[in-house]
């Protein structure tokens, strides 16, 4: 089946997927929507890490070893910036570093952040289309139990380590919708939409949170199937695990799927774990969803297109039946 796929996206887990759908799917065929909740400004420059992981994974340049950042980089701006008693909490390699400048001047002649990031992704010879979720500025925080924390500050500067209370996503209400993800949305060969496996709480729902976003993907008539995050009650990066006990849900992927009941048709579970509690108005799938090699990515998006598919055949399946039906009682009269 052809058509045009929109995945959303955070950072790594979701990256792995994107670039799986990307090798699977004819140029052209694929946009990613990311999050940017977890922007921020360091040393004067505008850091995306989600569209830096998402950017770095489709052009086949992330490093494999740490997960983030990329493959082959070198640190002497970090080692100089260290030495002048900087701050040096969050690591800026050479060639990502110069990712971010080339993003935050032209952030300041005024081009919006989706213009940066089509240019950036032209640049690095990518042909999926990378869109942020919003042009305007959507920052992520963390309630925990020491109170208010940007997300980079829970994130990279204390490691995760406070317990989660809540969350919020600052300026979502006002932020509007990145056009050209409506525009996607609304496409009339629009195949499927894929909810990576990413964090639900701080990668997914800031996505989720922006106006429009979500009413596209409902309206949009397209299978949405999303993809678990957790296997064998592990988060396989990130503190996903960690969030979902501290609010005290169940760490299994059935918790995760929840989060997108009434939005996802499908969910995808990994085949080691058993066969998850039942959702309302969602089909379980199964498969091998830990992405270690090239081959894993391309493996696990192939397998989740067929799971949107199959979604996409049961709806067209149960609208004909509800037709029939209709017709049959049509034809037929009510005693007087």
């Amino acid at each position: 089946m052809s058509g045009h796929v929109v995945a959303l996206s955070g950072g790594v887990g979701g990256a792995k997927l994107a670039h799986g759908l990307a090798l699977s799917l004819a140029p052209g065929e694929l946009t990613v929507i990311v999050n940017t909740g977890d922007d921020f400004r360091h040393l004067g420059l505008h850091i995306s890490p989600d569209l830096d992981s998402v950017m770095y994974a489709l052009a086949d340049l992330a490093d494999p070893l740490r997960g983030w950042g990329r493959r082959g980089e070198t640190w002497n701006f970090m080692s100089a910036l260290t030495a002048l008693g900087a701050e040096n909490w969050f690591q800026l390699g050479d060639a990502d570093l110069a990712v971010h400048v080339e993003r935050s001047w032209r952030l300041a002649q005024g081009w919006p952040l989706s213009r940066v990031t089509a240019h950036l992704c032209a640049r690095l010879g990518i042909t999926a289309r990378v869109v942020p979720m919003s042009d305007d500025p959507v920052r992520t925080r963390v309630l925990t139990g020491e109170g208010w924390l940007d997300f980079q500050d829970y994130f990279v500067r204390r490691r995760c380590e406070p317990a989660v209370r809540d969350f919020e996503f600052a300026g979502a209400a006002a932020a509007r919708a990145q056009p050209e993800a409506l525009a996607t949305l609304a496409r009339p060969d629009l195949r499927a939409v894929v909810i990576c496996p990413s964090n639900p709480f701080v990668s997914v729902e800031p996505i989720l949170a922006v106006p429009g976003l979500r009413a596209a993907m409902l309206a949009s008539g397209a299978p949405v199937i999303a993809v678990t995050p957790i296997i064998g009650g592990r988060a396989v990066k990130g503190p996903a695990a960690k969030m979902l006990a501290e609010l005290g849900l169940d760490v299994t992927p059935a918790a995760v799927a929840r989060r997108y009941a009434g939005l996802a048709g499908g969910f995808v579970t990994d085949a080691s774990d058993p066969a998850p509690a039942a959702v309302p108005g969602m089909q379980y799938f199964r498969a091998d969803t830990l992405m270690v090699t090239r081959e894993d990515r391309v493996r696990l998006a192939q397998e989740v297109l067929r799971a949107a598919d199959a979604l996409r055949v049961a709806r067209a399946a149960d609208v004909a039946d509800g037709d029939a039906a209709e017709d049959g009682c049509a034809g037929e009269t009510s005693p007087m």
